[in-house]
């Protein structure tokens, strides 16, 4: 397919990546929305620490894929998965209301416990959309999909976050919030309702509802195929990644460059648009190919423009010769300052390459992982994912708070750190992956348009 963009053509694709992109955008608006809440509202009014909220709420949110990636994994492998869409579109739609109420009543306790059920409905439909793809797309065109469906989640998650801090301006904004959570809520389950029907890839499995058992289980099987063991850490350690640097976003634009809020959305935008970017380049730079061939230049620029960020930052000299020491920046302020434009140009390249990384590793882990357990493949993945971002949370709380770091600094050893993991990482798929192939050359499903 000449251009991946034609794939919007085809419902086999635009349904689910519809599907996938406003359950993203809506989840980013809820969790957003409800920072903000916590941060300006709910810590003075309940006593209590703003930091200890809005962990308890990241908490909430990553704890399902610990409890339930695994099941979910079974779940996607024995059904067929565009009713699992509708059945997990419409527990959206009830988590919403729930999430509506809490937000009109400013019941905090039920908006905690929508947070919860809103990373369980994520939990159950990831190992769905990912298992999807590869049996959705023909040969040419799973790299290509997965390049969109990269570039629609970094989009739904930056959109969703704009909107929510455009919504909590308004006034009535809890009302604003609800509404705008429970429409998008009824278009995700709209586009859901076009998704063409994909048949069960292991029908006769019997489920373990045990979630600890479940869980070892599938962490054992996916030990036991070691290209796709090392596809996943690579994919974790992307997450690990972009959560060190995007949660530290707003306090260095606040810190080191002096940045309004308006800044921040800059950073996260320039950070967004290089991940888009460069994952829909993955398809034309590897010929429609799944391939690991533009890997070490992802690894290469996640190091380069995370070492450059630490001498762009450490260099920056702002004046407030001419401006109000005690006002923040907005980004025309800053675009006037000497060197800023470096450090914009860092946080796009650490995008850019990001897309690079981690579109041959997602396509990589859809082609290679057996039919049969495709989905167990993506809960394992998901597992990960979260024991990744918890431990980079743990880890900059060490740099910055035990270890007295700066960012800069933080950023310095995420960059260092990157070189060491990522040679590790590309030696090993390159050792495992002539099995993987021999093992896999007829994975790939056939498309059904």
């Amino acid at each position: 397919m000449a251009n991946q963009f034609q794939l919007f053509k085809r419902r086999r694709f635009s349904a689910m990546f519809f599907t996938q992109f406003l359950g993203a955008f809506n989840d980013n608006i809820f969790k957003q929305a409800l920072i903000l809440v916590l941060t300006y509202t709910a810590a003075s009014q309940l006593g209590v620490e703003v930091s200890i909220l809005n962990n308890l709420a990241a908490m909430l949110f990553i704890l399902p894929y610990f409890l339930f990636s695994a099941l979910a994994g079974q779940i996607a492998d024995k059904f067929e998965k565009s009713k699992l869409t509708h059945l997990v579109k419409l527990l959206e739609l009830g988590i919403m209301v729930i999430a509506a109420v809490g937000f009109v009543f400013e019941w905090y306790a039920l908006l905690f416990v929508a947070l919860f059920l809103m990373g369980t409905q994520s939990t159950f439909f990831g190992p769905i959309k990912y298992a999807y793809l590869p049996q959705a797309m023909k040969d040419d065109e799973l790299v290509g999909a997965n390049g969109l469906f990269q570039m629609g989640t970094s989009l739904a998650i930056l959109l969703g976050m704009i909107i929510a801090g455009v919504l909590i301006q308004l006034p009535q904004s809890l009302y604003w919030v609800s509404a705008v959570v429970l429409i998008v809520a009824i278009l995700g389950y709209v586009a859901a309702r076009s998704i063409p029907s994909m048949p069960a890839m292991q029908p006769n499995l019997t489920i373990n509802w045990n979630i600890i058992t479940t869980s070892l289980a599938t962490v054992r099987y996916l030990y036991s195929l070691p290209f796709l063991f090392f596809v996943i850490l690579g994919n974790s350690w992307f997450w690990f990644y972009g959560a060190t640097f995007l949660t530290q976003t707003p306090e260095f634009s606040k810190v080191i460059l002096h940045g309004d809020e308006s800044v921040v959305i800059f950073l996260l935008t320039l950070f967004s648009v290089g991940v888009s970017i460069g994952s829909l380049l993955c398809k034309s730079l590897t010929k429609n190919q799944v391939s690991l061939r533009l890997l070490p230049f992802g690894i290469a620029g996640l190091s380069v423009f995370a070492i450059d960020l630490y001498f762009s930052l450490s260099g920056l000299n702002i004046n407030f010769n001419s401006v109000d020491t005690n006002s923040l920046l907005g980004i025309s302020d800053l675009f006037n300052i000497t060197g800023s434009w470096r450090v914009f140009a860092d946080l796009f390249f650490l995008g850019f390459s990001g897309g690079l990384y981690i579109v041959p590793l997602y396509a990589s882990m859809q082609a290679y992982a057996p039919k049969s357990h495709r989905a167990r493949i993506v809960g394992a993945n998901n597992i990960f994912n979260a024991i990744f971002m918890v431990s980079s949370a743990i880890f900059a709380i060490v740099l910055l708070n035990t270890l007295k770091l700066s960012l800069p600094q933080l950023f310095l050893v995420t960059g260092l750190i990157n070189i060491v993991f990522g040679l590790f990482l590309y030696m090993k798929l390159n050792k495992h992956l002539k099995n993987a192939v021999v093992q896999t050359h007829d994975n790939l499903a056939s498309p059904q348009d």
